[in-house]
């Protein structure tokens, strides 16, 4: 039976690993045992997928990002090039810390920018966007947007990824879709 995805022949797809029909993995990528790629993603040039990592459809991970196990990240998640993530909070190349590994979240639609780097145990909401170079060292909330080391929020954004600028009745509008946003107690609530 042919398979229902594509990889370059450089890639290295260990046995037990369920990839999705649509799927596109690139050259000298690794997709590891016991890891979940959903439908019609697109894995870059040079990465690691590791074990028990689960990629919901439509995921696009650029060029060299590294997803250690612990992380998931729901449908149409953007993962920028370079992005890594970390799995365990106090590493040491001489103690084993397996058992310790923390789990890290991504919801949909969510952006990550080039070469952000987020702190295991965190949880990234629905929409949000994070700057390039961003360190993530807590939750972000759906439809926010932070940068910095660390990453602090500086504002909100529509589904399509355009800044909200929410007036008086803080209500804001996506310039590209007209769809309508409510800042309420702090969060964003599409309307």
């Amino acid at each position: 039976m042919a398979n229902s995805f594509f990889s370059h022949p450089t890639a290295v797809i260990d046995k037990g690993a369920e990839i999705g029909s649509g799927t596109k993995i690139w050259h000298f990528s690794h997709i590891m045992s016991n890891s979940v790629i959903g439908n019609d993603c697109n894995i870059g040039q040079n990465v690691v997928i590791s074990p028990k990592v689960v990629l919901g459809n439509n995921v696009k991970v650029q060029n060299n990002v590294s997803v250690y196990t612990g992380v998931t990240c729901e449908e149409a998640v953007f993962l920028g090039p370079s992005v890594v993530f970390t799995n365990v909070i106090n590493p040491r190349s001489f103690v084993v810390r397996k058992d310790e590994f923390k789990e890290t979240y991504v919801e949909k639609g969510a952006t990550l920018g080039a070469n952000a780097t987020i702190i295991c145990g965190n949880r990234i909401g629905a929409y949000a966007m994070i700057g390039a170079g961003a360190v993530i060292t807590k939750d972000v909330k759906p439809y926010q947007l932070v940068v910095g080391n660390p990453a602090r929020p500086v504002g909100w954004v529509s589904k399509h990824g355009h800044r909200l600028d929410f007036g008086e009745n803080n209500e804001a509008i996506c310039p590209e879709t007209q769809e309508k946003y409510l800042l309420k107690d702090n969060s964003v609530i599409p309307l």
